[in-house]
């Protein structure tokens, strides 16, 4: 037993404290002779062995000066060497003491005032912490061929092509080829010359590649247990990498929009740019360098938790509603709120009402009034929204346990939103089936519109600002999800149902006649199935969707021109049958990379089928792991004269990750959270179908005039990089 506990780190420690606490005693030894005869055995005496008695004092010790007692007792507590052996006799006494020591708690009648803790005084202290969470991220991307090879004019295109591509469109098969013309024959493929004398051909390029970078932050100022402000913040938010060179800015134009400015002497051309400039709306950007998304509060209260202000909207799977918040998402869903939610937490059941604020109109401040406080200057042409809820969910705590012990659990609930407009004012500049702008429409000038900023407050009151919209919605939502082990299905169902008694934007003449208006009737589902194996290290799913589709609209997407751009195409010419019937996915729903993501830039009047695997080829627990995963997704379109070439298969993608995640951070601790260092590799390739190619009459004046390839639809591939830190 002695031998074993040697061995043991703990007493090896032991061992030397005890040997440097003597050193002392020694040097002491040397210098006082006198007192070494009284003060030696205190070393024996103080740490005897567990399993030897301990041994008699020497005589000498007996008859020891009396002076000399003082000298030697005083020091020993501080001087006294440690014990070489474990003594749990002893520090269970040692504990004993320490707690027979410690100061009782006063009772109720021993308090005084000097005793009292306020909670104003506590919070003062102990609050407000602010924490800080959010990522940065640089995506590089290399698109090939997403045009599909159409030659689509480029107002009318699903994907423009390049801007150095030139091509004759369909709409001129006879003429030359718009877009760069500046290439030489070698480039243009047209001949072998490299010379710069011969650059007046034709360039071509189906190849487009950019990066683009981010970093959002999430402060989270927690003033007390119950009362905390949130705030999401972008910087640099998805600014194209060199989109913003020192020598580039635009200024006010005379004829309304804006030009480009005179550029200096020490860039006089783009090729002297040498350093980027923070981006500034309507000076070199769209954007400026900071751009606050949200803030808004919560509140606990007795009965529940009061939120307002400007917060995210999250239902479901998010495929209508989505906040948008993953780390290579985009698009948001935001909304101006106050909202109640409570709920009875034994039964995992919460409700929630909420008032929105989508669009309010003009406003004091857009028409630059002197009132310090802007105001709403109209009710009636406000957007009214109402959402009620009613939701079970699970803390998550709770649900690892159930799962574990081998528990069915049962997520879901519906949602209801009510939206209303009476009048309204939605005239914008125009595009015309060229191209054309024509700005005045929307202007200031025409004293017919008060949604321009800075307009004369006389335009706000002018009679021909507004027309009368009465549109009315309702969009029911239900979503249910279950979990049992490492199984895992949800779905959500939502449809749109409602009406709009008035499209135009400009005249009250249809109304007036009694036309019958419009109907709104689209519906979508989203399905996901998920099974872990192998430790939780292989994943595989299948995801289905649906998206309702209208059979009298031409394309699947809004594009350049006119009503279509606003998405209220109907066929034309009396020829629809009234009613807006294309459900659109949410943006930051994908299932893609290329067709859905990019091209259509969301699933819209498609379904589609999605198998896929994702393995971690080595995982850590504290997060660290490689992987990689596979899916193809097949898409069809829900109404086949939707589809550009009047067919159901649109296409047939395979797309392809590997990735790793390193395990710096704390949210790496949190299980399913991703935290630290993220990167990831995608590649994607789409197989485009005959709904993605032209209709039979187009398809054969293109062959007749440009050959047979001409018409041929191409294979479109996408090769990205995503890093990141998230934290």
């Amino acid at each position: 037993m002695i031998h074993r506990s040697l061995r043991t780190p703990g007493y090896v420690s032991a061992l030397a404290l005890a040997l440097l606490a003597s050193a002392p005693e020694v040097a002491h030894a040397q210098t006082a002779p006198a007192a070494a005869p009284s003060a030696a055995p205190a070393a024996p005496s103080a740490a005897p062995s567990s399993t030897e008695p301990a041994p008699a004092p020497p005589p000498a010790a007996a008859p020891a000066p009396a002076t000399s007692a003082p000298a030697t007792s005083a020091p020993a507590p501080a001087t006294s060497p440690l014990p070489l052996w474990p003594e749990p006799a002893s520090d269970a006494s040692a504990l004993q003491h320490q707690g027979d020591t410690r100061p009782k708690p006063k009772t109720l009648d021993e308090v005084t005032e000097n005793d009292h803790v306020y909670a104003e005084d506590w919070w003062s202290h102990a609050r407000p912490i602010l924490e800080m969470h959010g990522y940065y991220r640089v995506r590089t991307q290399l698109d090939s061929k997403f045009s599909l090879g159409r030659i689509d004019p480029r107002n009318l295109a699903m994907w423009p092509r390049p801007a150095d591509d030139a091509y004759v469109n369909y709409n001129n098969l006879t003429g030359q080829p718009t877009g760069a013309s500046v290439c030489t024959e070698s480039e243009s493929g047209v001949g072998a010359s490299t010379s710069d004398s011969t650059a007046q051909n034709p360039c071509h390029s189906q190849t487009q590649i950019g990066a683009d970078m981010r970093l959002r932050l999430n402060p989270e100022l927690h003033i007390s247990d119950n009362l905390r402000i949130y705030t999401q913040i972008d910087l640099l938010d998805n600014i194209v990498l060199g989109s913003t060179p020192s020598g580039y800015y635009n200024v006010p134009s005379t004829n309304g929009g804006y030009t480009v400015g005179t550029r200096n002497g020490y860039a006089p051309l783009g090729f002297y740019d040498d350093t980027m400039v923070p981006p500034q709306a309507g000076v070199n950007s769209t954007k400026n360098s900071i751009e606050v998304k949200r803030v808004w509060a919560e509140y606990a209260l007795p009965i529940g938790e009061i939120r307002f202000g400007r917060m995210p909207f999250h239902w479901g799977l998010g495929m209508l509603f989505n906040a948008g918040d993953g780390h290579d998402d985009d698009a948001q869903s935001t909304v101006d709120r106050i909202q109640l939610v409570s709920g009875i937490k034994p039964l995992d059941l919460y409700f929630s009402a909420a008032v929105d604020f989508p669009n309010e109109g003009i406003t004091s401040d857009a028409l630059a009034l002197p009132n310090p406080e802007p105001y709403d200057l109209a009710q009636l042409d406000d957007v009214d929204q109402y959402v009620i809820s009613v939701m079970r969910k699970k803390a998550p705590q709770l649900e690892r346990q159930a799962l574990t012990r081998g528990d069915v659990v049962l997520n879901g609930g519906l949602q209801l939103v009510y939206r209303h407009q009476t009048i309204a004012n939605d005239r914008t500049a125009t595009i015309n089936s060229t191209g054309s702008v024509n700005d005045d429409a929307g202007s200031c000038t025409t004293l017919a519109s008060t949604e321009a900023l800075r307009c004369p407050v006389a335009a706000a009151y002018n009679p021909g600002s507004y027309v009368r919209r009465d549109a009315t919605a309702w969009i029911p939502d239900l979503f249910v999800e279950l979990k049992y082990k490492k199984f895992r299905f949800a779905a959500e169902f939502a449809t749109v149902q409602g009406s709009i008694a008035n499209i135009s934007t400009t005249s009250n003449t249809l109304i007036l006649t009694g036309d019958p208006g419009y109907s709104i009737h689209a519906y979508g589902v989203a399905t996901e199935l998920e099974q872990k194996l192998v430790e939780d290290k292989l994943n595989l799913g299948f995801k289905f969707g649906w998206a309702s589709g209208d059979q009298d609209v031409d394309g699947l997407a809004p594009v350049e021109n006119t009503q279509q751009l606003q998405g209220l195409q109907d066929g034309g010419a009396g020829l629809g049958d009234r009613t807006f019937s294309t459900f659109r996915f949410h943006p930051s729903y994908r299932v893609d990379l290329i067709l859905g993501r990019q091209i259509l830039t969301r699933e819209e009047g498609t379904y589609y089928f999605r198998p896929s695997a994702d393995y971690d080829f080595l995982r850590d627990p504290n997060g660290q792991r490689v992987g990689g995963g596979l899916a193809a997704i097949w898409t069809r379109a829900s109404e086949f004269m939707q589809a550009p070439g009047h067919e159901r298969d649109l296409g047939i993608e395979l797309d392809g990750k590997v990735y790793y995640q390193s395990k710096d951070g704390a949210l790496n601790d949190i299980p399913g959270v991703m935290g630290g260092f993220y990167t990831e590799v995608d590649y994607g390739v789409l197989f485009p179908m005959a709904g993605l190619g032209y209709p039979d009459q187009l398809k054969q004046q293109i062959q007749n005039q440009l050959g047979t390839s001409a018409a041929d639809i191409k294979i479109a591939q996408t090769l990205r990089w995503y890093l990141g830190v998230i934290f």
